[in-house]
């Protein structure tokens, strides 16, 4: 019995602090996403209930005829406008010093490694639920790459990309889509990051 996620991070989104919406390029990105699942039988939708992931599931909802549901365990580890008067700059020496140590606790939000159990925490429930079911779950860069390296081998993300560790906050781009495979409890990691339905 094998559960197939989908892990699609959000389109574009508008630059700007707090819950932003996804951007004009954004539409376009989701709905190129929304037309690729079109072909693929997709049993459920699962979005973070940040505004740029929801209205990136809500195209592909659309496409596929499917329902959402929301699940606050694929919020983002940290989001910029959490921290009353916090900088970009503060925002980002934050996030890197997440990445760096990944026990890190911000002063909002989650460390890296507390961050990807809540996403293992969701798709495992989900797996237990849909036991044969393909599920897709719209979330965030950050929260994917926290995921893999708890769940997926070094060497295995290495041959990915040589340099996953050190450049991962730069590897899962806009409406890609990262594929794993959950059965017995066991996460297998079948594409990273494809962007091929957007080119």
């Amino acid at each position: 019995m094998t559960t197939d996620f989908y892990l699609v991070r959000h389109a574009k989104k508008e630059k700007g602090i707090g819950d932003v919406a996804i951007s004009s390029k954004g539409i376009l990105e989701a709905q190129a996403t929304a037309h690729h699942f079109r072909e693929i039988p997709i049993n459920k939708i699962v979005s973070s209930p940040l505004k740029r992931a929801k209205q990136t599931a809500m195209f592909i909802a659309k496409e596929t005829k499917t329902t959402i549901s929301e699940d606050i365990r694929l919020r983002e580890r940290a989001n910029w406008g959490d921290i009353p008067g916090q900088t970009f700059e503060e925002f980002v020496e934050m996030w890197e010093r997440c990445v760096q140590d990944r026990d890190f606790s911000p002063p909002t939000g989650d460390s890296a490694r507390k961050a990807g159990e809540r996403l293992s925490s969701c798709l495992l429930e989900l797996s237990v639920e849909h036991s044969q079911d393909s599920i897709i779950v719209v979330t965030h860069g950050g929260l994917i790459t926290d995921f893999l390296i708890n769940v997926i081998t070094e060497e295995e993300l290495r041959k990915r990309h040589p340099n996953f560790l050190a450049e991962q906050s730069y590897l899962v781009s806009e409406c890609s889509i990262t594929k794993v495979s959950c059965q017995n409890g066991i996460f297998k990691l079948d594409d990273f990051a494809t962007v091929d339905h957007l080119l």
